[in-house]
């Protein structure tokens, strides 16, 4: 199965927030896309936690 379950974590305060899936044939390298943190209450840079 070429789709990976990956979880996003926030860049500042590192809270798991969202979890999705991504295609490891077209994206190598970690997820990563700015986000809401409902705990820092803005908009944040959210990364994959594997």
């Amino acid at each position: 199965m070429p789709r990976d379950i990956v979880t996003l974590a926030c860049d500042e305060c590192k809270q798991r927030n969202y979890v999705t899936t991504r295609n490891r044939r077209t994206q190598q390298d970690r997820y990563e896309r700015k986000k809401y943190c409902r705990f820092c209450r803005k908009h944040t840079l959210h990364k994959e936690n594997r």
